[in-house]
């Protein structure tokens, strides 16, 4: 391991007449050293005593900047034996130069680290029942591995199969069995189970603009040819639907809560878009990805709950309600497809591994599952509202932000036109802040004219340094846009 740094090279020079804390004077010293690369991965540190002895300033002002470069993943705070650079934590190119749309794989970029303030797409992780949920995967590892010798059924373990069969009775009003029922890798094992299992390579999708990334290029591999059909207060336009790609095989649509405007589908254009599907004969899936997490009132009853005709294939995850590390996601398929689909999934895509399918089926069980939905829709609305006032107080009157509540666990900072929003999401991310660009949400029209704005998300947000966070934002916002 690298020794302690000269002092020399921290270069932490003080203001105490300035506006901005002592900690995060300290705190963007140091950051700017990991940075550039003059403290290296693995380099210890000075400790608490020692630097603020060499400062002239108390302990607990260094400790409050090594705590918020480990909250950063920036540093690894190792108890007795000191607090060390993260290895891995130098930058990459700088935000200022050319600037592309992120890649698929760059959403997994913080795989297997603790989610930074404004992440989207993961749950609370301090709010999370670590202990109960411990207790309940190791039971079930026992119970996996006491299990005789044999293929586990490629549908899904039956157990959570019948739980999620009536989670969707009771939460969402859907009548179904758990034969309808399929246990997936995630929405995108099921997106992938739905294709391969109708044959839709080749086909046309609507895909509502705006509209998930990751979904948009699934469809992309898949050789469909993907047709946005914007989406409004009301949810996807069907009209519109139907006057660019009539004879579509395929509509993509997050009903519940449109992703990323919030918006609940009207029950109107629920009719028309089931309407459209029986007589085209094409297919709908349904991504259910926040489930019952709807911020304020009773979530709406899912679009599958209105079909009658078998065109609906609801397609929900874990992801968002437990936690993404469990890659686990679920189908449910009209009646009359169970048996082509458990074809399919038996010689295709068998659901994962049993054991953590036993432990979410326990967790489900045992009331667990509604419990904690409960407790974090309450959380999120309190951490929503933080932050929109944040950032509200932050961007002040006369702003050029626009700061607006957003259904899906996400505030939306819409930015004038030509702002750099992939630009600033990646001085963000530098920064240790994790907002993601609005801009790749669309597709249609020519790449300039596509609203920016930054998604921010609300789960893990940290009330103490909200406010910093904040202006660290709107610095980078007014720098890079």
């Amino acid at each position: 391991m690298p020794a302690l740094p000269p002092p020399e090279t921290l270069d932490i020079a003080l203001s105490r007449t300035a506006k901005v804390p002592l900690s995060a004077q300290i705190h963007a010293a140091l950051r700017d050293a990991i940075r550039d690369g003059r403290l290296a991965g693995g380099a210890r540190l000075p400790s608490w005593r020692d630097l603020a002895v060499q400062l002239g300033v108390s302990r607990g002002t260094v400790r409050d900047a090594y705590e918020r470069l480990i909250d950063e993943q920036l540093a690894v705070g190792l108890g007795a034996a000191g607090t060390r650079v993260a290895e891995g934590a130098m930058a990459g190119p700088s935000p200022d130069g050319p600037v592309k749309a992120p890649s698929v794989l760059e959403l997994f970029s913080s795989v297997e680290r603790a989610p930074l303030p404004f992440q989207m797409g993961v749950p609370a992780q301090d709010a999370f029942p670590f202990t109960l949920w411990s207790r309940i995967v190791g039971r079930a590892a026992r119970a996996a591995a006491a299990a005789p010798v044999g293929y586990p059924d490629p549908r899904g373990h039956p157990d959570l199969r019948r739980e999620i069969a009536a989670v969707l009775a009771i939460a969402r009003g859907i009548r179904c069995t758990p034969e309808q029922i399929f246990v997936t890798a995630g929405y995108s094992g099921a997106l992938g189970l739905v294709i391969r299992a109708l044959r839709l390579d080749g086909a046309t999708a609507w895909m509502e603009e705006p509209g998930f990334p990751l979904t948009r290029r699934a469809l992309h591999l898949a050789g469909m040819t993907v047709v946005p059909v914007p989406a409004d207060a009301a949810g996807i336009d069907v009209d519109a639907g139907l006057a660019r790609a009539p004879a579509a095989g395929l509509a993509v649509v997050t009903p519940g809560q449109q992703a990323p405007l919030g918006v609940t589908m009207t029950l109107q254009r629920r009719l028309a878009l089931l309407d459209w599907a029986s007589r085209a004969g094409s297919w709908i899936v349904e991504d259910d990805y926040l489930s019952e997490l709807q911020l304020k009132g009773r979530a709406a009853p899912a679009l599958a709950s209105l079909d009658r005709d078998g065109r609906v294939l609801h397609a929900g995850t874990f992801s968002k309600t437990i936690t993404p590390a469990l890659r686990l996601g679920f189908l449910m398929v009209p009646p009359g497809l169970a048996g082509l689909f458990g074809e399919v999934a038996a010689c295709l895509c068998p659901a994962p591994t049993a054991a953590m399918q036993r432990a979410v089926a326990d967790f489900m069980a045992g009331g667990h599952y509604f419990r904690h939905l409960r407790r974090m829709k309450r959380l999120y609305a309190v951490r929503q509202q933080a932050l929109l006032a944040a950032m509200r107080d932050t961007a002040g009157v006369g702003s050029p932000m626009a700061v607006e509540a957003s259904g899906s666990l996400s505030v939306r900072l819409v930015l004038p036109p030509g702002s750099r929003d992939i630009a600033i999401a990646a001085a963000a991310q530098a920064d240790g802040l994790a907002p993601v660009p609005l801009s790749p949400w669309y597709a249609d029209g020519s790449e300039a004219a596509r609203p920016r704005g930054l998604l921010l998300g609300i789960t893990n947000i940290l009330e103490r340094r909200l406010s910093d966070d904040c202006r660290r934002l709107a610095e980078l916002v007014s720098r890079h846009g």
